[in-house]
């Protein structure tokens, strides 16, 4: 199976997972272009807004956390429609369909793939980026910690729209209005945590939140993901 997902007898389902998560990761530093897009996008975005806005620093720090979000958010999802394609042309998924091993954590270890190529470049250059809009180390900080909750629950969330639109024509216009709304809240709450910081309401209850919706998407995200990948190769 390319070396997916067959575990070892013994080697149990996390060794399966760690399977998963190896191979896609080396199959997408092969495919380096594809993580330098989502990252190219991010730069672009963060930097092209201090240039348009002007270089007041009390605008741009009002304005910062919202630009990186929408940044990142948009970058993670330039890569959704990729997460399950290869395999699904080359074979793989039909053949982790009849593994002993359940579909929804093979899922998983896909999506954490997926998050360890495309996102979590996102949250080592958002601090980087931030400075340009003036935010401190302490604000820096709270904004690397709500990129942490919130791009792997964005990865999870998205890798039900990917499996959903597998194989269809268009697909990734459709992709994006499935996962735009259920993006909301965690851009929401993961600027609002910035934000609340920087005005000094505290940024706790806003993380709670986040860590909340990432687990429960770490849940119920790779079933359904697993569930339309099945309707999908039917």
């Amino acid at each position: 199976m390319n070396g997916v997902a067959a575990s070892p007898a013994g080697g149990g389902l996390v060794a399966a997972i760690g399977g998963v998560v190896r191979r896609d990761v080396l199959l997408a530093m092969r495919r380096r272009m594809d993580v330098l897009t989502s990252v190219v996008f991010f730069v672009i975005v963060a930097s092209l807004f201090p240039l348009g806005v002007g270089p007041e620093m009390a605008t741009l720090r009002i304005i910062g956390p919202g630009v990186l979000w929408v940044g990142a958010l948009l970058a993670s999802m330039l890569s959704l429609g990729r997460l399950f394609a290869s395999d699904y042309a080359d074979g793989t998924l039909e053949q982790m369909l009849v593994q002993p091993n359940p579909l929804s954590l093979l899922v998983l270890g896909k999506v954490w793939a997926h998050w360890l190529s495309t996102g979590l470049p996102l949250v080592v250059l958002a601090p980087v980026l931030g400075l340009q809009y003036g935010l401190g180390l302490d604000t820096l900080g709270i904004l690397v910690v709500s990129l942490l909750l919130g791009t792997p629950a964005l990865s999870l969330v998205g890798a039900v729209g990917a499996a959903l639109t597998l194989g269809l024509r268009g697909g990734g216009v459709l992709l994006a209005l499935l996962v735009l709304p259920l993006y909301i809240p965690v851009l929401i709450f993961g600027a609002g945590a910035v934000e609340a910081h920087i005005s000094g309401l505290g940024a706790g209850g806003h993380l709670a939140l986040m860590g909340a919706f990432l687990v429960a998407s770490s849940v119920l995200s790779p079933w359904a993901a697993a569930a339309a990948l099945r309707i999908s190769l039917d």
